[in-house]
């Protein structure tokens, strides 16, 4: 009885094999739904987050980002303002931005003013006090309000801050002034002087100026980057289009050509790659050779060091040799890959056949990554827009800032009480001016527990619409998998009646799975945070113990991908809920983890090398006209800052779009392969219980159907 117990008891391990049943024909449609409560929790989970847009909206001010503020709080260039014909940020003494305060309150401690345009010449305020030409021009770039009170002597409008003690000139840079920098035969100089006076008796150089515009120009760094590669977006934006429509053109004839001509694209793919990094091997060995002999090209990367123009390796011997070396190891690796595999790639490619039959009868599922694009483009927009509204919900803080030292310093305060606080008695030369954006309410203390929310929703819902894309596709696959005769016995629409199915009794299976994925992908992200935040510490086990943690959620989001995607189909196929379906698929594929292992990563690696054949080939393309080596079209290409901004655009762009149309491919294939093992299970190709399997496949596993074979 011991032995009949094991025995029987085995099986339940990987679970029990699927009978037969005459009543299946494909997808049932009587079907009720799944997981009710999880259904009700999305639902109420997004009223909360509909309500925490609102708040955001309601809050939040993204002039804050968009606007420079000055030592008020007030926006410059802002319409409807009093500083709205006063675009531009000015510094009173550009020097104190060298301070490490800039860096840690991300405001330079100096007094800051709208004003219309930038200082264009050296002026102190004393030689303008004695001009009243030069002070008129002087007065616009002191305090608001400056000269409509009683008149002060310079010593007291430079002690009370009123006015800047000197102006240089300077140009606008992200609507800030800062210091006109030019080089001359590597002199720095601005406005063509290399000493200029502080306006109080003191000579200084130029280079002080620089290093106080390269603190205030922390950030502006970035912002001028981003404006360069704006401009280059502008005038090439159609040219990336068209590579993007080329891109979505190329996927389209390779599908196309898949419907048909399956085994020799295949296996035309595989000899093109070969022959692309036998080209590559090439390449490298004949510039390996050019350089020999050249002064320089002997030099190691090591002793040369980290270099931030990247053409430099291009002229190292070593850096061709380790391009060789690299592209001989993989094509020595693909090549043995294929000699080891050349019998699954056989069954891969009736698999791939099948599919391009099953995607040729159901042609609207090449349209529905569309639909999950725009759906998931909505997720991404309603995030990043309260992302920016909560960012931006805080009020302005002043802090007292001082010249010399003062125990006040760094303090909140109010601006328009600070004149007679106790502060200004304790330290004379305090200014309470404008530092950063925050807040001390209760619903400033809830914003990071909102932009949470706000990151966990995002995950929840994009995952939601990715699940939804999968089960819709998987229904429409299986209904043509179990159709005995192909494709009469299809239904009509069977893409829109998979969909239909997908919301009316499913969402709540849905929800539960992209709920398990969201809350990985959220952990996730809280453990680079403190990564991020560890990196400064010495701490070696605290570093080892985030690096296990990090790989072990990396692990079990990339399972859940998979227990997921195999889940979905078989809740499209049955209806069951998100537990059992889980539960089945996984046990089917253990019971069949040879051929899961085999047949369905060669599959995945030949999709794999369709994508890098479609991004290569645009990609090559696009490089070619961006650096103007096409003759035929060498003046039609865009000048531009950077060529590698729109090649990258087309590139990325292109990998999205065949990604696309190979994802549809992709889950095709994944749908018939777990209904061909459940086929193998259920049926044994008898008169009761024939396969529902294309002669292809019969004929390549060595499985008839009696009916078939008596007739």
């Amino acid at each position: 009885m011991k032995g009949v117990g094991k025995k029987m008891r085995r099986p339940r391990k990987k679970g029990t094999p699927q009978k037969y049943d005459p009543t299946f024909k494909g997808p049932i449609y009587n079907r009720g739904c799944t997981d009710v409560i999880c259904c009700v929790a999305l639902f109420i989970a997004i009223v909360g987050y509909v309500a925490v847009g609102i708040i955001a909206w309601t809050h939040g001010d993204p002039r804050k980002v968009i606007y420079p503020t000055d030592s008020r709080g007030q926006f410059c260039g802002q319409k409807g303002t009093p500083n709205e014909n006063k675009p531009f940020l000015f510094y009173f003494n550009i020097l104190k931005c060298a301070s490490p305060l800039v860096l840690l309150e991300f405001q330079c401690p100096t007094t800051q003013t709208c004003v219309e345009k930038c200082p264009s010449r050296y002026l102190t305020y004393l030689q303008a006090y004695t001009r009243p030409q030069d002070f008129e021009y002087y007065k616009q770039f002191c305090v608001p309000g400056f000269g409509e009170s009683k008149v002060k002597s310079p010593t007291e409008v430079l002690r009370d801050g009123d006015c800047p003690s000197v102006l240089t000139p300077s140009k606008p840079l992200a609507r800030r002034c800062l210091p006109a920098i030019e080089t001359h035969k590597g002199v720095i100089t601005v406005g063509n002087e290399t000493t200029f006076d502080d306006g109080r008796g003191q000579k200084r150089n130029v280079s002080e100026l620089v290093e106080g515009a390269k603190k205030a120009n922390v950030v502006l760094e970035a912002r001028q980057l981003a404006m360069r590669v704006f401009e280059d977006y502008t005038v090439s934006w159609y040219w990336i289009l068209i590579g993007l429509v080329i891109a979505m053109a190329l996927s389209l004839i390779f599908i196309v050509l898949l419907r048909f001509l399956a085994g020799i694209m295949i296996w035309i793919m595989i000899v093109m790659v070969i022959l692309v990094l036998g080209y590559g091997i090439f390449h490298c060995y004949m510039e390996y050779s050019r350089l020999r002999g050249e002064a320089g090209s002997d030099v190691s990367i090591g002793d040369l060091g980290f270099q931030t123009d990247f053409r430099v390796y291009l002229h190292l011997r070593q850096t061709w040799l380790a391009f060789m070396i690299i592209l001989c190891v993989l094509e020595l690796i693909i090549i043995l890959l294929l000699i080891f595999l050349r019998k699954r790639i056989l069954i891969a490619i009736a698999l791939i056949k099948e599919a391009s039959r099953a995607v040729g009868y159901v042609m609207t599922s090449l349209l529905y990554p569309l639909f999950t694009f725009f759906l998931l483009c909505l997720c991404i927009a309603y995030w990043a827009s309260t992302a920016v509204f909560l960012s931006t919900s805080n009020e302005a803080i002043y802090k007292v800032f001082n010249d010399t030292a003062c125990v006040a310093a760094g303090q909140t305060c109010n601006p328009e009480t600070f004149p007679t606080s106790n502060v200004t008695r304790l330290c004379p030369d305090a200014r309470c001016q404008f530092a950063f954006y925050g807040g001390e309410t209760g619903y400033h203390r809830a914003l990071l527990g909102l932009q949470i929310y706000n990151v966990f929703m995002f995950f929840w819902l994009a995952n939601f619409a990715l699940a939804l894309g999968q089960v819709t596709l998987a229904g429409a696959f299986a209904s043509y998998y179990w159709a005995i005769k192909k494709p009469d016995d299809l239904p009509a629409f069977p893409l829109f009646s998979s969909f239909g199915r997908a919301l009316r009794y499913h969402t709540g299976s849905l929800a539960f799975g992209s709920l398990l994925l969201a809350i990985v992908q959220v952990i996730r992200v809280i453990l680079e945070y403190l990564d991020q935040r560890l990196k400064a510490a010495e701490n070696r086990f605290a570093k080892f113990l985030m690096t296990c943690l990090k790989c072990c959620f990396w692990c079990l989001e990339k399972f859940l991908k998979f227990l997921n995607r195999n889940a979905y189909i078989m809740i499209a196929i049955y209806g069951t809920n998100f537990c059992t379906s889980a539960k089945n698929a996984f046990f089917l594929l253990m019971r069949n983890i040879v051929r899961v292992a085999v047949l369905d990563k060669v599959t995945d690696f030949l999709f794999l090398l369709g994508k890098l054949l479609v991004v290569g080939s645009v990609g090559i393309l696009a490089f070619f006209f961006f650096t103007h080596r096409i003759k035929i079209v060498e003046d039609t290409a865009p000048s531009l800052n950077y060529y590698w901004v729109p090649i990258l655009t087309v590139i990325i762009g292109s990998y999205l779009i065949a990604h696309g149309f190979f994802s549809v491919y992709g889950m095709c294939v994944d749908t018939l392969f777990l209904c061909f093992l459940e086929d193998l299970e259920r049926n044994d190709g008898s008169v009761e219980r024939p396969y529902f399997m294309s002669s292809n496949l019969k004929k390549l596993l060595n499985k008839t159907n009696k009916k078939l074979a008596e007739a």
